[in-house]
């Protein structure tokens, strides 16, 4: 693919802290109605279990699936509400795991990139975030006031309190860093596939560094992360923007500086209203006739040369287009991605338009000057956990993450749970993962190890502890056979 025909949408430009881009991506879960339950352990007798082999028989094809009692609740009382907050999710075993898996993915990426982990509070001051008056995220804060009188707030999104935090570093901090969080947002909005009110964001941020290798980082990154997963460049495109051509734009029509803001607020609407409405809002802040005309033929710029033909070749925005490319088609060439990636980064979106943006972000150099500071080059994006998954569903690209047990122990009386206590404390100081079940039927104990995956079930029975072994079933092959204690204990 040429870089001509790579480029979508140059001029949709990043705000400080535009908030649609980095967006809140979520995995709808079904609601979970927990029910009390009791099981009632049958113990085996001693004759039944003076040896194994009498009962290893019993294996997972004859298993028999035990009902369990539901426990309604206590008679004229009525139960609580056992849904989370709307908008938030429990998170299940298997929830966790597919959670836990995706973070291992963000995190690996940005090691592979020399990212350093920084993490802050979820409360922050409502000041950070209300700096931006006027924009749709200060309406859906969740904010109070704490007991000691202090305005606070759930952070909404990450890049107020990576700012923050690079604000109180000062001059010790050495730049550019190179920072990346997984944290926890809250925004109190209208919920749709994959947007709730609470979701974990990654968030990856270059400071302190203005040339366009930055943005060249920040979009290897995301090219990596879809490949580990699988994702290639006929699911998914990357578009992006550069806010120097709507600047060169502006000033080739004396449109003041002080517009800047708004416009770019206005533009970054493209494709969720019409050109018509786009039009009425610019006129509405004050932006002439023939500038409005000049924006939106800018809009449908496709190609390096169609800008040239706007702005000459000389260009700050067209100079800064041709480096990125630069670094990208060197990036891209190992990665044998090219068709992924557009220009300077905007957001990254499912090919088939059935999903919310899948990540966004850009630059926000003007960021630090509203909290009192110096500006300071900075440019990131934030990509979170709900869109990547659904699109990850509807491609089959799921990873199977089922529950993985290493060894499960049952001891066949009571009386010989010390030993098969012993047996579990060392088998788990060699690192393997262990669960060790007691006071069930050994039907049960089957169906249990099928549900958890083990590799082996170590049954410990009267018999064969006098011959100083236990009987182990590796469950994958159905093979069976009794292995010296110290034996099992000790080896790998």
């Amino acid at each position: 693919m040429s870089i001509a025909a790579s480029i979508e949408n140059i001029l949709r430009p990043r705000l400080p802290l535009a908030t649609n881009c980095l967006i809140p991506l979520h995995r709808a879960i079904s609601v979970f109605f927990p029910t009390q339950r009791v099981f009632l352990p049958r113990l085996l007798s001693s004759s039944a279990s003076s040896s194994v082999s009498t009962t290893i028989q019993d294996d997972a094809q004859s298993v028999e699936t035990e009902e369990d009692s539901s426990v309604p609740a206590a008679s004229g009382r009525s139960l609580i509400d056992v849904n989370p907050p709307r908008g938030t999710r429990d998170f299940l075993p298997e929830d966790m795991r597919l959670r836990n898996w995706l973070f291992q993915n963000f995190r690996e990426v940005s090691r592979l990139l020399s990212f350093e982990e920084v993490d802050f509070p979820v409360l922050e001051s409502e000041a950070l975030f209300i700096r931006k008056g006027g924009e749709e995220i200060t309406h859906q804060l969740y904010n109070f006031e704490d007991k000691g009188g202090r305005r606070v707030v759930l952070r909404p999104e990450i890049t107020p309190s990576l700012a923050r935090l690079v604000l109180k570093q000062g001059k010790s901090a050495s730049l550019p860093l190179k920072w990346f969080t997984i944290g926890q947002c809250w925004r109190y909005e209208r919920m749709t596939r994959g947007r709730r009110r609470e979701h974990y964001q990654w968030n990856m941020d270059i400071i302190g560094l203005s040339e366009v290798r930055a943005e060249a980082e920040l979009i290897h990154a995301i090219v990596l992360f879809f490949e580990r997963l699988g994702i290639t460049s006929s699911d998914v495109g990357i578009k992006v923007s550069s806010r120097k051509v709507l600047q060169a734009m502006l000033r080739r029509h004396s449109v003041p500086e002080s517009l800047f803001a708004e416009v770019c607020v206005i533009v970054d609407k493209l494709g969720k209203i019409t050109i018509a409405e786009i039009e009425k809002e610019l006129i509405s802040a004050g932006v002439s006739f023939e500038a409005v005309n000049g924006i939106i033929g800018v809009l449908s710029i496709k190609s390096i040369s169609q800008l040239e033909g706007f702005l000459g070749s000389d260009g700050e925005a067209v100079v800064d287009l041709n480096n990125l490319f630069f670094y990208l088609l060197n990036i891209m060439a190992t990665l044998n991605v090219k068709s992924l990636v557009g220009k300077l980064f905007d957001k990254a979106f499912d090919r088939e338009g059935k999903l919310r943006a899948i990540c966004g972000g850009g630059r926000y150099d003007r960021l630090f000057s509203t909290f009192g500071s110096d500006d300071i080059p900075a440019c990131g994006f934030g990509f979170g956990d709900a869109v990547i998954v659904e699109l990850l569903k509807e491609k089959g690209l799921l990873p199977d993450l089922s529950r993985q047990v290493d060894d499960i122990v049952f001891p066949l009386d009571e009386e010989l749970g010390g030993m098969a206590s012993k047996i579990v404390s060392s088998l788990r100081r060699k690192g393997r993962s262990v669960d060790l079940v007691e006071d069930k039927r050994l039907k049960w104990v089957f169906k249990h190890a099928e549900r958890s995956k083990a590799d082996r079930l170590i049954l410990v029975g009267n018999a064969e502890l006098e011959k100083g072994v236990v009987r182990v079933k590796i469950l994958a092959t159905r093979e069976e056979y009794d292995v010296n204690i110290d034996e099992l204990v000790s080896s790998p």
